[in-house]
């Protein structure tokens, strides 16, 4: 047993190879199911080579290719390409090449602009993410040395530099073409040691600068260009964080590719494009990845389904595992498990074979080899997990092997007792004890529509000042007021996400289904707010010293929209969150409710959905921080009821007039509106002074300067 576990450590060549061709035929049994997804392959294949030409093709047939994908309504491109050198079919260097030809005509080629210009100047129009590749020795590096441009990033845990992999050089774009690029991504791909491309690197060094995929990085361009991130710790990199998603990686930023059969509905022939035999729509909102499968280019790779594929193609099924979360998995810690996994069942076997008679020896391990097989197939098969079915089954047969040879006769004397010994130990019901275990921890989610609460108290700071020699007591209200707080969002069917000190934030429509979330949520927030208003009652009417009682003010925000939502985390440690843009804007909604003066505020999406059915105030047009677009957004002041009287009827009526006199900038009549929707208010018993006050501050500012011409009337919130 020692001597397997040491081999195992080692991890020679031909116990890797027996691992990893294991890990393929799990590929072979079960391929992922081709489906459509926004990717597509722009493919130089040898019939474009026919129609067009030999390659290189002149970059300004390349920037025509790149204009029409665009044109077709692409999200963005990504060439698994490198233009590192300049086009030799450039006007001036046709000239130069060509000594012979006329001044004149020398002098016309020298005036026309650069293949490689025109094509930067195509690049510049769109999203285009440059293609780079690496040298894997400092032996093949070609001593030139450029400035490596950086890609934003951040680091969450541990520096990661130690555990990425490391190329000496990269192989860059032309300056030109680098500069008005979009991105750069390096497509390298290394093979395992038998020539099989099973892992991607996502995340590497090149040069001492962190650098995503060819196909992270087109993801990332195409969903607005954000920094990435990535997630290490004391076992390596855990993760890479792009799109706002996390993509679960190997210790050295690889993952593990799970590929379908080549589908030719991937490929978009370029001689097609180019031709306009292209259906309309095809590349609408697509990710193109520009590549080739001309036999002649011999850019084919070997694959896991022992079928060649282009490299382009690789990086293809890469996009589509992490748009539809089907990477496969295999944790860091998966070599240690195995280890502890072979130890036990080798000691268990080396435990149980003095006792057993050697037929029930066989058979029982049969069955516990036979039950570890089936567990990691079963683990691939449902959960995408990669668990080394070959050397814990082998170290076994091999011990049981050994110890049936050499403890036959005391098996044979000690078989009952063994039986019963080893029914002990393993059953059916252990292990679909940790079947279910497993499946439970299992990371992910799903993206959905939510609507989602945040609220917060005012003044907390203020608050804990009176508290300042009673933290109990502080830690006791705190508890009271968050109960209330809580209490109608659970009435109303909404999952508590997270107290954040004094603050809260929950949704609906997640984990459970629910079709009326924005009126559930807007439900719960009229409710929290009066449930507030009588907690101050009871504190008021149950004082019993000197000391004042500052009554609690919350503000609260409703937004809807999709969201990903589900189980995120580490291995250990995670929690039912949800993310995305629509929590962002909640948040900053959540923090507007001082300014305007309000206890509710909803977003537009929200309002639209609710229209009707309850009090809406439109209030302003604001760009809150970290957004580009502006949100219209509105107070919600009361339900049904409320919404239908005459008085607050006529008080929208008001409101409404008030802001297009303000956008339109008169602001005589604004004022006036802001005095009378005060006295509307007040008629409602609704306390519109905080809102009316700040609206007339603008007036007054506004009206003492000259209007810019942009003026559009969109308030930038500058706080969160």
């Amino acid at each position: 047993m020692f001597a397997l576990l040491v081999l195992r450590i080692i991890d020679p060549i031909f116990v890797e190879r027996l691992r990893l061709q294991a890990f393929d035929q799990f590929q072979r049994l079960h391929p992922r199911e081709i489906a459509p997804f926004p990717v597509a392959i722009l493919d130089i294949d040898d019939r474009s080579l026919n129609e067009i030409g030999q390659w290189p093709w002149p970059r300004t047939t390349i920037a025509e290719l790149t204009d029409r994908v665009f044109q077709g309504g692409a999200a963005a491109m990504a060439f698994d390409i490198v233009f590192s050198e300049p086009d030799r079919l450039s006007p001036d260097l046709i000239a130069a090449d060509n000594p012979g030809i006329s001044r004149e005509l020398r002098s016309q080629l020298l005036q026309l602009p650069s293949n490689d210009a025109v094509l930067a100047q195509s690049f510049s129009r769109t999203r285009v993410v440059l293609g780079e590749t690496s040298v894997r020795s400092g032996l093949q590096a070609t001593g030139i040395e450029r400035e490596i441009e950086q890609v934003p990033h951040a680091i969450i845990g541990p520096d990661p530099k130690p555990y990425l992999l490391k190329f000496p050089e990269l192989v860059q774009n032309l300056p030109i073409l680098n500069e008005v690029a979009s991105g750069r991504g390096v497509f390298t791909v290394l093979p395992d040691a038998d020539g099989v491309y099973r892992r991607v690197p996502v995340v590497m060094m090149v040069e001492g600068a962190l650098r995503l995929s060819l196909s992270l990085e087109l993801l990332r361009i195409a969903t607005g260009g954000d920094a990435f991130a990535v997630r290490s710790n004391d076992a390596g990199i855990d993760g890479v964080v792009v799109a706002g998603q996390v993509i679960r990686t190997q210790g050295d930023g690889t993952v593990w590719t799970r590929f379908s059969a080549s589908d030719p509905n991937r490929f978009v022939s370029a001689a097609d494009l180019l031709e306009g035999r292209v259906p309309q729509n095809r590349l609408a909102g697509h990710l193109v990845l520009v590549g080739t499968s001309a036999i002649g280019l011999e850019d084919f790779r070997a694959t896991p389904l022992g079928v060649p594929m282009a490299g382009v193609e690789i990086h293809a099924q890469l996009l589509e595992n992490v748009l539809s979360g089907t990477l496969l998995q295999r944790e860091n810690t998966a070599d240690g498990k195995e280890l502890l996994l072979t130890a036990a069942m080798t000691i268990l076997v080396i435990a149980l074979a003095p006792m057993l008679h050697a037929g029930v020896l066989i058979v029982s391990t049969l069955a516990l080899v036979s039950a570890y097989g089936i567990y990691s197939y079963l683990m691939f098969l449902w959960q995408g997990q990669l668990v080394d079915p070959t050397f814990p089954i082998v170290a076994t047969i091999l011990t049981v092997m050994l110890m049936s040879s050499t403890n036959y006769l005391r098996e044979e004397r000690r078989k009952n007792r063994i039986r019963n010994a080893f029914g002990q130990y393993v059953t059916p019901a252990l292990v679909a004890q940790l079947t279910e275990s497993m499946d439970a921890l299992k990371l992910g989610g799903e993206r959905r529509d939510l609507s989602v609460l945040f609220s917060d108290v005012r003044g907390f700071t203020t608050l804990s000042e009176g508290f300042r020699d009673d933290p109990q007591g502080l830690t006791k209200l705190m508890n009271e007021l968050l109960t209330v707080m809580s209490q109608p969002i659970l009435d109303s069917g909404g999952t508590i996400d997270k107290f954040m000190g004094d603050a809260v934030m929950a949704f609906w429509n997640a984990p459970l289904d629910d079709q009326d979330h924005p009126r559930s949520a807007c439900r719960a927030a009229l409710e929290m707010v009066r449930s507030v208003e009588e907690f101050n009652a009871t504190r008021m009417a149950n004082q019993t010293d000197d000391a004042p009682v500052h009554p609690i003010h919350i503000g609260v925000a409703v937004n809807t929209g999709p969201c990903f939502v589900g189980n995120m985390g580490s291995n250990s440690r995670f929690d039912y969150t949800a993310l995305g843009d629509t929590v962002n804007v909640a948040s900053r909604l959540e923090g507007q409710t001082k300014y305007y003066g309000m206890s509710i505020i909803i977003g537009e999406t929200t309002a639209r959905q609710v229209d009707g059915e309850f009090a809406l105030l439109e209030l302003d047009l604001v760009r809150v921080k970290g957004k580009t677009e502006p949100e219209r957004i509105f107070g919600l002041m009361g339900d049904a009821r409320l919404a239908g009287s005459d008085a607050f009827r006529a008080l929208t009526g008001i409101s409404t007039r008030m802001l297009g006199a303000y956008r339109a900038g008169q602001w005589e009549t604004a004022g006036n509106l802001i005095a009378e929707m005060e006295r509307q208010g007040t008629v409602l018993g609704l306390d519109l002074r905080d809102y009316c006050t700040l609206f007339s501050t603008r007036v007054r500012r506004l009206s003492d300067t000259s209007l810019d011409p942009d003026w559009d009337g969109v308030y930038d919130a500058l706080e969160k």
